[in-house]
């Protein structure tokens, strides 16, 4: 179990090394037909990383990672309007990707504990910790939720994998090895999308849960791991310093956004919140 926690986190916590982060808060208007972004704010603006955000349900705060010299995992929220960040958790574990569980029942965290266990843990929304989601699943690396009872996780087995979890059945299921970091509900549908790397592109896939099939979507020469899928504009991937989309009209890949004006050169993560109104977005340094 040590060597799946150090694949996962090694860059983050080996040596002390940790990757240098921002999170960067933007406005999102729509004009003419075309989506812009104004009002760029860097949002943590320190030194260390600060990393994975997921907007609050209602919108008014961000739930983001920190680790600081400690070299802990904590998740902290910050507060849009009043531009301040508060620690959540204080724990004395280390807590990741926070994630929102549907219908407002808090939010899910990857958990790396004292043993070296890596769990998805529940927490109310003031941060206090609630349950642990499945005590016999190990070895999580990411996750989402399809619904309240159904998990989407990244496992950390040889090779890493892609499996749906149902809470109520214990039902397990492989959906494939070398996934991407990255997989994505499609908008209120059971559907999800998925990538499947190689040494040099991705391959993105749609699973519908009901057939039990997967199709292939479209591909995309880069292994680079972070994308989305918008309600609107479909899937959308970070290369670089832009936002890409992808047009299945033309089958081509189009920029959407481009922040190299701003000095970022690398985009790892990326959300939007429900309504098109704010991005937030990780910058490596």
């Amino acid at each position: 179990m040590k060597l799946l926690v150090f694949s996962l986190f090694s860059s983050l916590l080996a040596f002390g090394q940790m990757p240098e982060t921002d999170i960067w808060l933007f406005k999102i208007e729509k004009k003419e037909g075309k989506y812009i972004y104004t009002n760029p704010l860097n949002i943590t603006h320190r030194v260390g990383y600060d990393n994975q955000p997921a907007f609050s349900l209602d919108e008014k705060s961000i739930l983001y990672v920190v680790i600081d010299s400690t070299k802990q995992a904590d998740i902290y929220q910050y507060t849009i309007s009043k531009k301040i960040a508060i620690n959540l958790t204080k724990s004395q574990v280390s807590e990741y990707s926070p994630t929102i569980i549907p219908i407002g029942l808090g939010f899910s965290s990857v958990v790396v504990e004292k043993d070296s266990v890596q769990r998805v843990w529940q927490f109310n929304l003031d941060g206090t910790f609630k349950s642990i989601v499945h005590e016999g699943t190990d070895s999580i690396g990411y996750h989402t939720w399809l619904n309240k009872d159904t998990l989407l996780y990244y496992k950390l087995t040889e090779p890493h994998s892609l499996r749906v979890l149902d809470l109520k059945t214990n039902n397990d299921v492989w959906i494939c090895d070398h996934p991407t970091r990255a997989f994505k509900k499609i908008g209120n549908s059971s559907r999800f999308i998925y990538g499947i790397k190689d040494s040099i592109s991705t391959q993105f896939r749609i699973y519908n849960p009901a057939l039990r099939e997967s199709s292939l979507y479209t591909t995309y020469p880069s292994v680079n791991e972070d994308f989305i899928w918008h309600p609107e504009l479909g899937l959308i991937k970070s290369e670089g310093s832009d936002l890409i989309k992808y047009n299945e009209q033309t089958k081509t890949w189009d920029i959407l956004f481009s922040f190299s004006g701003l000095g970022i050169k690398k985009i790892t993560r990326f959300v939007f919140d429900s309504k098109t109104k704010q991005l937030a977005i990780v910058s490596n340094l």
